[in-house]
């Protein structure tokens, strides 16, 4: 119901506006009674939906043999079914007779409840089964269930407090002392004391050996401690007082603690500086030694601003450098989904970039910094999963290299180096999830559209082979409460080319005669896509919808997981959230369906997406008449730093004023409901209060509802 309560500010503003409008005959608007009874009536479907979707996805539990598992469906009621899969045979049958195992257990004094045996580790034996049920391990054989002492627990790898401090040939410990590095010999002996210079305050630190054990790397650090936020908790229990809390928060522009690198030389028995300017953005970088030569490694380094990604190649013995790879652009470098990794015993080293367009993998040689492109096309690798460095192969997941489907679903394959022998392991149409076996012989693969019910089946690696249809959701229940999944509607973009994706919820009773106000649900962080693109029988769109809307979802220009140009967009620009592709969209839709009535669109979001949703308000009022923002980050100088500079860039210039929400409040002409929590760890509290104080200086009328909690609408919401 809270999600529900989240139409009453809308609503008022969307089904009463117009009035000479609201009198014509096609336009819906609910009285009273019959709003009270949508209400109703979303909540009740809100409960039929629940868990009405069964065999859905398969959590399979591989057995130690690596070609066998069993999965549990929960079926309607909260039954349950076990299945076991021999994938070497392709067999698939009931892992055991249930009612025998359940008459065996309640014989035995184990508490079972008719159809749910609650297990959660299940091992075949010679004439039975070990299970594990509540925690408590029994054994099943001829109709008869013992009681069983539980397995002894792997102990793993020990974790030795010195360990990560000693050298690769057990000979030396490298330890920091009130700053300062010393190297002792671990079978005694005088230590070493490599640098003078470093303090508690300002140490030295961040050791790592080198394969030969002959240097360490480590750096000179300069710590920054960060300016902390501060909020209020009024209603903590048993005060009488308001408590002041405060975090460490680091905002754009904000200063980070630097690291000067250096290698320790154990036969010079001298620090060496490496030649090359400190690490003044993030974290102290890993170093990367060259396979079967411990005189070089390779450190990685962002440059503030996002505009620079170089490895660097160090010389151990005299610390002169070179620049291995040194990519610049002039929008920014999505630093923190670049993926790099040293394949073990080469000299290459495998990353993602952008430069050309999309994102795809490159093959670089670490001798001789040439770097071929591995994947390549308009399409966008989406990460790795595994690299087996033996095969020289790459397994990762992409999208949009299905010409035909929605290019956001994402698929799975495998390539070599060399970027032959593209093997899709996902053929069919669908937003897939694959997971492998231990020894990744076999895979399960789960796919589902939006729209199109979930399968999983089972394949083999080595050639994709489907082997076994291990499922295919059961909908049966779902459909009986009236509703369907959201439809997928494609519009063109801005540019009048470029295709932008979204979904539309209507009302499981809509009259095609009638014209329904919009609510557009808006998340555009620049940081990933949103629209979801896996089987979505219900959400709180659909709640919403209920009430008498068009709900829709929409991934516009300036969100992920498309070309570069379509990201740039949201360069230094986060106030344009894709609103002109999100315009032009519904207005598509409209023109497509007449019961879409464009005229009358509200908007809501939390976090960037409340921030989206006032932006939508203050530059857009000509179509967006309302809205409500929960918690939202509605100026880029007070959120946090590393979501900011990464699109907002550095250093922070006049474009965030300028694109700030408090900036710009006076603009101001629609209906807005701001929601803030006072326990928002997240998004400053006082973002949205400066916003409120804007308006306020700027004679506007809005609604405010601050609430207790973690800041999201939902606690204002159900007290409202």
């Amino acid at each position: 119901m809270a999600t529900l309560a989240l139409a009453g500010h809308l609503g008022a503003c969307l089904w009463n506006a117009n009035t000479a409008m609201a009198q014509a005959p096609t336009r819906f608007q609910p009285s009273h009674d019959e709003l009270v009874a949508r209400y109703k009536r979303a909540a009740r479907i809100d409960s039929l939906t629940k868990d009405a979707v069964f065999k859905y996805t398969v959590d399979a539990h591989w057995l130690p043999d690596g070609k066998t598992f069993w999965y549990c469906n929960f079926l309607k009621d909260s039954v349950e079914e076990y299945i076991y899969v021999d994938a070497a045979k392709a067999v698939r049958r009931p892992a055991f007779d249930a009612a025998a195992v359940m008459a065996a257990l309640r014989k035995a004094g184990v508490p079972v409840r008719p159809g749910y045996l609650g297990i959660r580790e299940l091992f075949p034996e010679k004439n039975g089964l070990r299970l594990r049920i509540a925690g408590k391990w029994y054994r099943y054989q001829q109709n008869e269930v013992t009681a069983m002492e539980a397995p002894a627990p792997s102990t793993g790898h020990e974790r030795a407090a010195r360990a990560a401090l000693l050298s690769p040939d057990k000979q030396w410990e490298a330890a920091v002392k009130d700053g300062n590095v010393f190297v002792t010999p671990v079978a005694g002996g005088t230590s070493i004391q490599f640098t003078t210079d470093g303090t508690p305050d300002k140490p030295y630190g961040r050791l790592s050996w080198s394969p030969d054990s002959k240097s360490l790397t480590g750096y000179y650090i300069q710590p920054v401690r960060d300016t902390p936020v501060y909020y209020i908790l009024t209603s903590v229990a048993n005060t009488t007082r308001g408590q002041l809390r405060s975090q460490p928060y680091k905002q754009p522009g904000d200063p980070f603690t630097t690291f000067t690198l250096f290698v320790f030389n154990l036969e010079q028995r001298k620090a060496i500086k490496a030649e090359a300017d400190p690490i003044d953005f993030l974290q102290a970088p890993e170093p990367h030694w060259r396979a079967g030569n411990s005189r070089y490694f390779t450190y990685e380094k962002t440059d503030r601003g996002h505009q620079r990604f170089r490895v660097i190649e160090v010389d151990a013995l005299t610390g002169k450098t070179r620049n291995i790879v040194d990519e610049k652009t002039q929008t920014f470098i999505y630093e923190s989904t670049m993926f790099t990794d040293y394949p073990e015993g080469s000299t290459v080293l495998i990353r993602t970039s952008e430069k050309d367009g999309w994102k795809h993998l490159y093959l670089t040689d670490l001798l001789t910094g040439n770097e071929q492109p591995i994947t390549k096309g308009n399409w966008v690798v989406r990460g790795v999963d595994s690299i087996d460095a033996k095969k020289r192969q790459i397994w990762f997941h992409a999208s949009g290299m299905h010409a035909g489907e929605d290019p956001y679903n994402i698929h799975y394959y495998r390539i070599g180096f060399d970027g032959k022998g593209l093997l899709a392991l996902t053929p069919e149409a669908g937003n897939h999830d694959i997971v492998f076996s231990p020894g990744r012989e076999y895979y399960t693969d789960n796919y589902s559209q939006v729209n199109v019910p979930p399968v999983t089946r089972l394949r083999r690696s080595a050639d994709a082979k489907a082997l076994l249809l291990l499922e295919e959701a059961d909908v049966s229940v779902y459909r009986k409460a009236g509703v369907q999944p959201p439809e997928v509607f494609v519009a063109k973009a801005r540019d009048g080319v470029t295709d932008i994706y979204g979904i539309v919820s209507r009302p499981s009773d809509y009259d095609p005669n009638k014209k329904y106000p919009v609510l557009e649900n808006i998340y555009a962080g620049p940081h990933s896509s949103f629209v979801p693109k896996t089987f979505t029988p219900y959400s709180e769109m659909q709640s919403l919808a209920e009430l008498g809307f068009i709900v829709v979802m929409i991934d516009g220009m300036g969100t992920a997981n498309r070309s570069k140009a379509f990201h740039d967009v949201c360069w230094q620009n986060l106030a344009d959230a894709g609103l002109p592709d999100r315009i032009g969209w519904i207005k598509a839709l409209a023109d497509k369906y007449s019961y879409v009535d464009d005229e009358h669109v509200g908007i809501y979001g939390t976090s960037a997406g409340g921030q989206n949703t006032v932006s939508a308000l203050l530059f857009h009022p000509e179509f967006y008449k309302a809205g409500v923002s929960a918690c939202g980050c509605h100026d880029n100088r007070v959120d946090k730093q590393w979501w900011n500079e990464q699109w907002m860039g550095y250093p922070v210039g006049k474009h965030y004023e300028e694109q700030s929400n408090v900036t710009n409040a006076a603009k101001l002409r629609g209906n807005l409901l701001l929601i803030v929590g006072e326990y928002d760890t997240n998004v400053p509290p006082e973002s949205t209060y400066r916003v409120a104080d804007a308006l306020i200086k700027a004679g506007k009328s809005f609604d405010f509802w601050p609430c207790r909690g973690w800041g999201t609408a939902m606690e204002a919401l159900m007290a409202a």
